[in-house]
């Protein structure tokens, strides 16, 4: 059996641009400065000699200048008015076109800032070359240098606007999936989950059987699937937050408050898209102490939503592709599927047509609470190289007809359960065995094994739920199957028609 450190050897020989040198003890200082893993590990590879040290004075003095606070801002806003100067800043931005003007316009959300428009405006030279970066995301991050200026725009009064004079998009790694899928053959699956664990700051070594890894990997599902929608509920201290809210720039985390519909849908006094049509999936963290303002009016809204990706909002219509997270606690007592585990969910939660569209239930009571021998150290892939992998693997489309081709499912099945167990044995497969799709063959007992078996099990939880819930739902889920297994081991290959 190979140790963790063949494992990190083997992994900065194979991907020798994209690794960095984790250090638990560096954590606090990075953490003092605000910095989640994605930038952690960006600044890392930036600053980090060949051995993987750091100069934390250096890193320190340049986060100062370039990753600005919060309540910095108005000092930034001051020094460009005041001494006519430009700054330049790492910010995350949001772009749209005025239809009017033809203007473009920008919002930096992480500082409140415009608050209203046309205060924020794209030079149309910056605007052209950078196009595919700034308007092919509902959000993207990058270093922006802006200045202040007196603009008279058609139709309306002059007035001093905040104008982006340049833009480089914050992608530190070109993203070639032919390259990461390719590199999964020289690593046996115990070593690639080991890859994994490592890319979101885990030890493997802290994990005392494969039953937590998965579960711990399973909460990565969000990231590499559209639309995939899961309950978690977990012991305190199991990492929840953490993962969902420090490993991808593409994921957003709501701790408890007041939810409204304009806040996840889409504002239509400020004519805005909610969290939804900007992130690859919202993380509704200790869901007990979520309120919504209209339980009904949102449960209504959740509904459409989880089934279509469809929402209506006034006389709006938006599409999106964000999966639902729900993360809550739960009592050692309740961690059992045959009882009602949903019953410390908010009311907007329980109903079952609800909950019924939720793909798959995440047992968190299965991963270790984290502790100190749990952090990654040593050689492990960049968290913003990952995190980029799994948002460019959400619109590879061979994985999902690799599932459909492969799995039988008896007429007559239900199809909410069918389309839950393919959409998670999809991301199953994307995760785990990213080369499926690209002629150098898996096994259908390995897709059996590791992809459709979790799958079931974590849509069976769901649906046992619904039983106590609601007698209505049977407890018998549709036996979907892999095609022609008969006991021996057969190579898959991709199907013709990819």
């Amino acid at each position: 059996m190979q140790t963790v450190g063949h494992v990190k050897d083997k992994v900065k020989t194979q991907f020798p641009d994209m690794v960095v040198y984790k250090d638990p003890s560096k954590n606090k200082f990075f953490s003092s400065l605000g910095i989640p893993s994605y930038l952690r590990d960006w600044l890392l590879k930036r600053f980090s000699d060949e051995e993987g040290r750091i100069n934390i004075d250096e890193v320190q003095s340049y986060v100062r200048k370039v990753i600005p606070r919060k309540e910095e801002w108005e000092a930034i806003k001051a020094e460009m008015v005041h001494s006519g100067k430009s700054v330049r800043i790492l910010a995350k931005i949001r772009v749209e076109i005025d239809i009017k003007t033809g203007e473009g316009l920008f919002r930096l959300p992480d500082f409140g800032f415009p608050s209203r428009r046309y205060e924020a405006i794209i030079n149309r030279k910056v605007l052209d070359e950078q196009k595919e970066a700034l308007l092919t995301s509902p959000e993207t991050w990058g270093v922006v240098e802006l200045e202040w200026q007196w603009k008279r725009i058609e139709g309306r009064p002059g007035q001093g606007v905040v104008s982006m004079q340049d833009f480089r998009p914050f992608r530190p790694y070109k993203v070639d999936l032919d390259f990461y899928q390719g590199i999964r053959t020289e690593f046996e699956l115990d070593e690639w989950m080991d890859v994994l664990l490592m890319a979101v700051d885990y030890n493997p070594d802290g994990f005392i059987n494969q039953k937590q890894k998965v579960t711990l990997l399973s909460r990565l599902l969000p990231f590499l699937e559209k639309r995939l929608n899961v309950v978690e509920l977990a012991p305190k201290g199991t990492g929840k937050s953490y993962l969902f809210s420090q490993i991808s720039k593409y994921g957003w985390l709501v701790s408890g408050g007041s939810v409204t519909r304009a806040r996840l849908f889409y504002d239509i006094s400020q004519k805005t898209t909610g969290i939804l049509g900007r992130h690859d999936f919202v993380a509704l963290d200790e869901i007990q102490s979520i309120s919504f303002p209209d339980e009904n009016e949102m449960r209504g809204a959740l509904k459409g939503y989880l089934e279509s990706g469809e929402f209506r909002v006034g006389d709006y219509r938006g599409i999106a592709e964000a999966g639902i997270v729900l993360l809550g606690n739960i009592n050692e007592h309740l961690m059992d599927v045959d009882r009602n585990m949903f019953q410390e969910l908010p009311n907007a939660f329980q109903e079952s047509a609800l909950l019924d569209r939720f793909h798959g239930f995440i047992k968190g009571w299965d991963i270790p609470r984290m502790r100190e021998d749990m952090k990654a150290c040593g050689w492990a892939i960049n968290s913003e190289y990952f995190s980029e992998i799994t948002h460019a693997l959400r619109n590879d489309i061979r994985y999902r007809a690799l599932v459909d081709d492969v799995l039988t499912v008896p007429k007559g099945a239900d199809t909410r359960d069918t389309e839950a167990i393919k959409r998670l044995t999809t991301a199953f497969l994307k995760l785990l065995f990213p080369h499926a799709v690209i002629g150098n063959g898996i096994t259908k007992e390995e897709i059996m094994e590791s992809c459709l078996k979790p799958a079931v099990q974590m849509r069976s939880t769901i649906r046992r739920q619904l039983h106590i819930m609601d007698k209505e739902y049977s407890l018998d889920l549709p036996e979907v199957a892999v095609e022609g297994i008969k006991g021996q081991k057969e190579n898959l290959s991709p199907p013709d028609h990819l």
